[in-house]
């Protein structure tokens, strides 16, 4: 593996640190609120949150009813995700979104990337086969449910640099740039705290939502909705999150 692939890494006790403002059972509740409404699936549904992190949406998910798989890279996310609790319709494995497991061709009623988890990887290429490995798991008639940010809003109000301090007063800042012909943005993460200090950082390629539907039908899913983040209204020029919602065909 290159030392390149950030993301082999990266989601450890610092990001949690560092996105902690992000992540409130409020919020969680919100999102899975809105994800049940877009689903409109039954119970017991098969549903696998790739990469699911450390369970956000997945145990709350398992909660409603469906039957969940959780798949992420990092052990430091899983063992969180594990410690909130597994059972018959609660399953976590580690494992790479590029390959998952064979066993699950068909298997799932919909499909859930979220909270700008696409993108990581430096050959371009890899994120076509997300695409086709997300395909490939959901059964005819299967829901993609795709949720990051937008190449075109992000672009409209760039933001080079920002900073907040976390629950335990630690200072973290982001700096950001942009290569327009690769699509990557790179950042830049400082922080300081009483226990400790440091810098790293991570890159992630953009996508337009023209882009990501021609990504998805070249797997034999159709993009039928196009939202502006998590919110219930059209995807616009100036959203800086998008939320898609792409249908398998066959």
């Amino acid at each position: 593996m290159s030392s390149s692939e950030w993301w082999a890494s990266y989601f450890d006790a610092q990001y949690l640190r560092e996105y902690q403002p992000l992540f409130t059972l409020e919020r969680d509740r919100q999102e899975v609120a809105r994800l049940l409404e877009l689903l409109g699936l039954p119970s017991g549904s098969r549903v696998l949150d790739c990469p699911c992190g450390q369970g956000r949406h997945a145990h709350l998910l398992a909660e409603t009813g469906f039957d969940v798989d959780g798949l992420d890279y990092s052990e430091d996310l899983l063992a969180i995700a594990r410690r909130r609790g597994t059972g018959k319709t609660l399953r976590y494995t580690r494992g790479d979104m590029r390959k998952l497991p064979a066993r699950w061709a068909g298997r799932f009623d919909a499909v859930l990337n979220l909270f700008t988890s696409f993108g990581f990887f430096l050959d371009p290429n890899d994120d076509a086969r997300v695409i086709a490995e997300f395909a490939r798991v959901l059964k005819p008639d299967g829901v993609l449910v795709w949720h990051g940010g937008s190449r075109d809003g992000v672009m409209a109000k760039f933001l080079d640099r920002d900073w907040w301090r976390s629950d335990d007063g630690t200072l973290i800042g982001h700096e950001r740039s942009f290569d327009p012909l690769s699509g990557v943005m790179t950042i830049r993460t400082t922080w300081e705290g009483k226990k400790a200090r440091g810098e790293r950082e991570h890159r992630i390629r953009l996508y337009t939502a023209t882009r990501l539907a021609e990504l998805c039908a070249a797997q034999g899913l159709i993009v039928e909705q196009a939202f502006d983040g998590w919110r219930d209204r059209p995807l616009r020029r100036a959203s800086s999150e998008m939320l898609l919602v792409a249908r398998k065909t066959d």
